[in-house]
């Protein structure tokens, strides 16, 4: 079928439109990129904007190297594992429950979670209530808060109610306990749903700062995200670096005299981006299959 000029001529707006948008996202990335891989006292001149002009790998080696910036990535990484599986398996056990209809007072409950997922009771209750339970300036305040997301359950509860019943009775005749039906029946047939939810929720531990900025203050304790919200707010690298800074710049002699916060900015930001970019390319598949299907269903 042939199209007419009208249709040609939108389909180049529509595709100028997103190469526009595409260069909008991938750009500020390569600049950061390219700041991180140049000499600061060079990229300080200006000119530096997709390509390193004075390629060096300081900057990595400094970040890399650190004792303060290593720790905070480890919290980061045991934050993001412990905290997507504990909170995929309690919000999927939760949704689960949900699903029976026959559950008692089962609307109520629906109706509880859906109170929480709209109104919440603001942040100094929130901080109060950490305290009083033990979770300020601990590893578990980034953890127990988010092992339950409303948003999430329902989406699951939509998912699970999209499976046949017949499947779930079956099951129940042949005796299979309740528990034995989520994770043998339920979990395999939820593999897109859950693998787009817990990169989402994968992504919301990994990139938040907020956490480790107002309920820790053991330093020893703050994640890679806050650690770069400190480094941006730094007027020098001892500032947040520490010690170790001084005695890499007496070290490195000449090498240190190239390199400026901005360019360690860059590279801190680098470092924490990449990993969880990475993981994308391998769940895209699932996105609008795990995440749509549960809401076309009914």
């Amino acid at each position: 079928m042939r199209m007419s000029f009208q249709e040609k001529l939108g389909q180049i707006v529509i595709i100028s439109l997103l190469a526009l948008l595409c260069l909008s996202v991938i750009y500020p990335f390569l600049y950061m990129m390219a700041v991180s891989l140049n000499e600061g006292t060079d990229a300080a001149k200006g000119g530096v904007y997709l390509w390193p002009r004075a390629f060096t790998w300081i900057n990595y080696e400094i970040v890399l190297g650190n004792s303060v910036i290593r720790h905070a990535y480890l919290i980061t990484i045991l934050r993001t594992v412990v905290g997507t599986i504990t909170g995929m398996l309690v919000t999927l056990i939760a949704a689960f429950g949900l699903s029976y209809r026959l559950l008692p007072m089962r609307k109520y409950l629906l109706g509880y979670v859906l109170v929480t997922m709209l109104f919440n009771g603001g942040l100094v209750p929130f901080y109060i209530q950490l305290h009083n339970l033990g979770l300020v300036n601990s590893f578990w305040v980034f953890i127990i808060p988010g092992m339950f997301s409303a948003w999430n359950m329902f989406v699951m509860l939509k998912f699970i109610q999209g499976i046949p019943e017949a499947l779930i009775e079956s099951a129940e005749l042949d005796g299979a306990s309740p528990v034995r039906i989520l994770f043998q029946l339920i979990v395999p047939l939820s593999k897109p749903m859950l693998a787009a939810l817990g990169l989402f929720t994968a992504v919301g531990h990994w990139n938040d700062w907020f956490a480790g900025a107002f309920y820790v203050t053991d330093q020893s304790l703050i994640p890679v995200q806050t650690f770069l919200q400190q480094l941006l707010s730094a007027s020098d690298l001892s500032t947040v670096l520490g010690s170790n800074s001084n005695q890499e710049a007496l070290a490195r002699g000449a090498q240190m005299q190239n390199i400026t916060l901005m360019s360690i900015k860059m590279a801190v930001v680098m470092v924490s981006a990449i990993p969880i970019l990475c993981v994308y390319p391998f769940l895209q598949k699932y996105f609008v299959k795990g995440v749509l299907i549960g809401s076309v269903k009914g």
